[in-house]
């Protein structure tokens, strides 16, 4: 019987040590963070192993004409589409799909079942009207049988659309109902003066057919926003004569819609770096300042090499513009549309200052602002972004109409000119943009603004990476690489805007510096601009450019929900002897990893910061290294600077606080 117990004692002690040491590599295994076969798969003809696109590399083209007619009474959009759709595929095809997404407002919408809304008695109901579709070339139409499926619409062909440079004319004509108070990121509202109009995802749309997923035909639930090609937009508005139109490209034809004293003011702000009134509290019950003689007139607008284009109408809109300057001695124009009621020294009046510093500074940083305008309107949507042209809301001012102005803009180069799929991605999107709107708030005069106060990520004037930490330790939260429609609203900010820039911040901080963060970032721009960069894309280009197998980091922050905690172990001195320096032990204890920035300060008084590369966590989680001490060491501190989303502050230190 004594024998029996010692034998299950001893069989305890070994299954609890062997608990033990698998609970020790489970909290970190450097085979998981250095993984070599993350990210390693072969390049293709399409996309090449360093990130860049292939010798074969496509994108489809669409190009628009559009007719629209604006009744402001019934709050409706009545148009004629013709899309001229060119397949640069090397596959023909037998079906096309479009993108309806203002069908999320329908009846039995996926959109309202996923928000809950589907029995909402007093929820809006909208969407569009399709009344037929037909498909030519060189002008000759026939009706098509199609199918509309919540948000898509599938045309079956009788004919298929031959592969690299097949070319197919499409025309829909259809009735889209505007819905109220900025719902489904456009919309209208009265103001004093009359209503305002903030046009959006307006049009029957394609969808974009690419090498990596084929047709790209998630629907559109609100959450995820965008995918599409690149054309040019040929659109004419018929609006009534009231209507001051804000709409982003060229204005073919400013002498049928503008005044006389409208077309000057307009080319003095063309030459003016400050701020000019073109359309003025006056003017705004003045019939003079309106074209006489017609009840409505028709608005022509090109916009070339866009994704999208959308626009805004109203006979309240206050009208300000300045020059921009861009690089290469190239100019824009940026432009502030807002009621009155927006009007204010730290309120709207701003409005086009912020538009213009916004736009010079990312492109002196980053890349060339393209479009020939900037616009911003004051309306009812809160804040959101097309080509070109930006919704922020009316009642905004200070810093949070700095914040959003410069935020929507910033979208002019993630994703507009670097394409990426927003529905898929949110992160390669929002947190880009977010990322290069600290560095513009930190710039724009003088730091007016700064720091961007989001409290995701400056929280309390705090460690903007501590201040991560609690979206970390949540067990709730997904991981950043989720659909955006997929991550739940309360997570939709701290995952796909901040914890994405602050990933790019510690890039650029932290982890590479700023000049080969800089060199890798711009030539991912440069590389994809208008075309559509996957994840991968990404993290090739950067790691290829940089010079730096960021394997470890593209896996541990962006794919998993890794926890980084560093920590000071163990001080020893050599022989006990402070004078023949010290062995300092360091631990990874959990599986994210970073490079460690460790500060040694002595009892004589000398400190010193060192930094180690983060390849000395390939082999195991922990690290001893001899430190040259010539006294006691007082203290040892991991992360002096607090750059780093650590867990577990208070490992961080030697001797332990308490």
């Amino acid at each position: 019987m004594k024998k029996q117990f010692l034998s299950a004692y001893f069989f305890l002690l070994l299954f609890m040590y062997s608990m033990q040491c698998i609970a020790q590599q489970a909290a970190y295994n450097p085979r998981k963070a250095f993984d070599p076969f993350f990210n390693h798969q072969s390049g293709t003809q399409y996309r090449s192993a360093d990130g860049q696109p292939g010798p074969g590399y496509w994108v489809n083209r669409t190009d628009y004409k559009i007719t629209a007619r604006l009744d402001t009474v019934r709050k409706t959009i009545t148009a004629k589409e013709i899309i001229t759709y060119t397949n640069n595929s090397p596959n023909n095809l037998h079906f096309l799909w479009i993108l309806l997404d203002q069908n999320r407002y329908t009846k039995n919408s996926k959109s309202a079942a996923v928000s809950k809304q589907i029995f909402n008695p007093n929820r809006f109901i909208g969407g569009f009207n399709i009344r037929s579709v037909e498909t030519g070339r060189n002008g000759k139409f026939s009706e098509v049988p199609f199918i509309i499926n919540d948000t898509r619409l599938q045309i079956r062909l009788s004919h298929v659309l031959g592969a690299k440079g097949g070319k197919m004319d499409i025309r829909i004509n259809y009735t889209y109902k505007i819905p109220p108070k900025g719902n489904g990121r456009n919309g209208w509202m009265n103001t004093k003066n009359g209503a305002i109009f903030e046009i959006a995802q307006w049009y029957p749309r394609m969808a974009v057919y690419d090498d990596l997923a084929g047709w790209n035909i998630l629907p559109f639930l609100g959450a995820g926003e965008f995918f599409l090609d690149y054309g040019n937009f040929d659109i004419s508005m018929d609006v009534p004569g009231d209507q001051i139109v804000a709409a982003p490209g060229n204005l073919k034809n400013p002498g049928d819609v503008l005044t006389k004293k409208t077309l000057q003011r307009l080319n003095k702000a063309r030459e003016s770096d400050n701020t000019i009134s073109i359309r003025k509290k006056n003017d705004l019950n003045n019939s003079a300042s309106r074209p006489s003689g017609t009840n409505r007139l028709i608005w022509h607008f090109i916009m070339k090499n866009s994704r999208d284009f959308s626009w805004a109408s109203s006979k309240a809109f206050l009208w300000d513009a300045s020059k921009i300057n861009l690089p290469n001695g190239k100019v824009a124009l940026a432009q502030a549309f807002y009621p009155v009621e927006s009007s204010g020294k730290t309120a709207w009046d701003r409005a086009a200052e912020y538009l213009k510093n916004s736009v010079e500074i990312f492109s002196n940083q980053w890349f060339t602002y393209p479009y020939p305008t900037a616009i911003t309107v004051g309306g009812p949507v809160g804040g959101m972004e097309y080509p070109g042209i930006v919704f922020c809301h009316w009642r905004a001012k200070g810093p949070s109409l700095w914040m959003v102005t410069n935020h929507e803009i910033g979208h002019s180069w993630f994703p507009m000119i670097v394409g990426s799929d927003e529905r898929r991605n949110a992160w390669m999107d929002e947190g880009m943009n977010t990322f290069i709107d600290i560095y513009a708030t930190a710039r724009f005069n003088h730091g007016e603004f700064a720091p961007k106060s989001d409290h995701e990520y400056n929280p309390k004037g705090g460690s903007p990476a501590r201040g991560i930490v609690p979206l970390m330790l949540d067990k709730a939260a997904p991981p950043m690489m989720t659909y955006a429609d997929g991550i739940p609203g309360k997570y939709s900010h701290p995952l796909g805007y901040y914890k994405s820039a602050l990933g790019l911040v510690m890039l650029r901080e932290y982890i590479l510096g700023h000049d080969r963060f800089d060199y890798a970032f711009k030539t991912y721009i440069r590389r994809w601009a208008y075309k559509h960069p996957s994840p991968q894309d990404f993290f090739r280009t950067m790691n290829n450019a940089s010079g730096e197998n960021l394997n470890w980091f593209w896996k541990g922050w962006y794919v998993k929900k890794w926890m980084l905690d560093q920590a000071v172990k163990d001080v020893q001195y050599v022989d006990g002897d402070p004078a023949k320096g010290a062995l300092i032990t360091l631990e990874n204890k959990d599986q994210l990893v970073m490079p460690v920035t460790v500060e040694i300060t002595q009892s004589n008084g000398n400190s010193e910061k060192i930094k180690l590369p983060v390849e000395i966590w390939e082999r195991s989680g922990t690290y001893k290294f001899h430190y040259p001490s010539s006294t006691k060491i007082t203290s040892v501190v991991v992360d002096p600077d607090k750059m780093l989303p650590d867990v577990d502050d208070k490992n961080n230190y030697w001797p332990l606080k308490h």
